[in-house]
């Protein structure tokens, strides 16, 4: 039987979760990518993940009952650390209460009795971006996250590249210093580019600055050990060299590597999300000349470098409700 526009509108929403270490936030998302309503619950505060479930299916239901019910969701999505998307479970996330395999598709399943979908943030983040932002319409981009970490999420042919197991696509832990000299990882390696260009790597690069060099600042009247990147981009807005220093290096670091990136995929767009992007032009300057310099020949002039146009309160919700549209 073909369906009708009515039969396929039948079920108009659907639930994203954004899934913390500390909260979780749940917003119920119509097909224009608008946030009808939205509740929390404190992650941390359920170490019994059923306890969790059930706790998250009593705070959904009130603005459950705001759009008519259970009945008007067609699905739910949910960007959570260390998601698989090929088995639904949620796998030894380090900043979670549980531990092991947890299998957090199902349970909210059972609970709510629609379909469910997981991934990890940067992935539902590019979902995100390619059904209701800056990367609508296209089929290759890179989505790259600038929070504490460097997160990513690869879109080729439409599609988010998942690789065998369900994790591809960790372009943060791309190491891009393989002398003595890297700087530590949580991962366990060095040199990976997140310690350099997250906004806890500029945070670093800001200490080690400030020790190596005599320049007057603004940011030496802080005490080094609670600079944050967003002190850096409050100097550099006052014209305060050494962070503007600070900025051209990690910008073109975070080109040069995506210039490497590009051979993997071709892409369309690099997409840039997260509260380093707050910088602006102080990133995007440097990080679009490195890009441009060392990009291989043929694909010079094919990129566009973009920052994310969602807003950032909400992106993560809209980025994992992407996922309950997907059949």
């Amino acid at each position: 039987m073909e369906l009708s526009n009515n039969s396929i509108n039948e079920k108009p929403f659907v639930i994203g979760l954004d899934m913390g270490g500390t909260n979780s936030v749940f917003g119920i998302v119509d097909q224009r990518g608008t946030i009808k309503a939205q509740t929390a619950i404190k992650t941390s505060a359920y170490p019994d993940v059923k306890d969790y479930v059930k706790a998250a299916a009593e705070a959904l239901q009130p603005i459950l009952d705001q759009v008519g019910g259970i009945s008007q969701i067609r699905g739910m999505g949910i960007g959570a650390p260390d998601a698989n998307f090929y088995t639904g479970n949620i796998e030894d996330a380090a900043n979670l209460v549980w531990k092991g395999m947890v299998p957090i598709a199902q349970l909210f399943e059972d609970a709510l009795g629609i379909p469910v979908r997981v991934t990890n943030d940067a992935n539902a983040a590019a979902m995100g971006e390619m059904t209701y932002g800056v990367a609508r319409g296209m089929k290759n981009f890179i989505m790259i996250t600038l929070g504490t970490g460097v997160g990513s999420g690869i879109v080729v042919d439409g599609k988010v590249v998942y690789g065998s197991d369900g994790f591809a696509g960790e372009l943060g832990h791309f190491v891009i210093d393989h002398t003595s000299a890297g700087r530590s990882c949580g991962c366990g390696r060095s040199g990976c580019l997140e310690t350099y260009c997250s906004a806890t790597g500029v945070a670093r690069t800001v200490r080690e600055v400030l020790e190596k060099s005599s320049e007057p600042s603004l940011l030496r009247e802080l005490n080094p050990e609670d600079i944050t990147s967003y002190d850096a981009f409050v100097a550099a807005e006052k014209g305060d060299k050494l962070a503007l220093e600070v900025f051209e290096r990690t910008g073109r670091l975070l080109g040069t590597a995506c210039a490497d990136f590009t051979t993997f995929s071709t892409p369309e767009a690099f997409v840039f999300f997260g509260g380093l992007t707050k910088a602006g032009e102080y990133l995007m300057a440097p990080l679009r000349e490195a890009y441009e310099a060392n990009v291989l020949r043929n694909f010079k002039g094919h990129t566009k470098l973009l920052i994310s146009s969602l807003n950032g309160s909400e992106a993560a919700v809209l980025g994992a409700s992407a996922l309950g549209w997907e059949e």
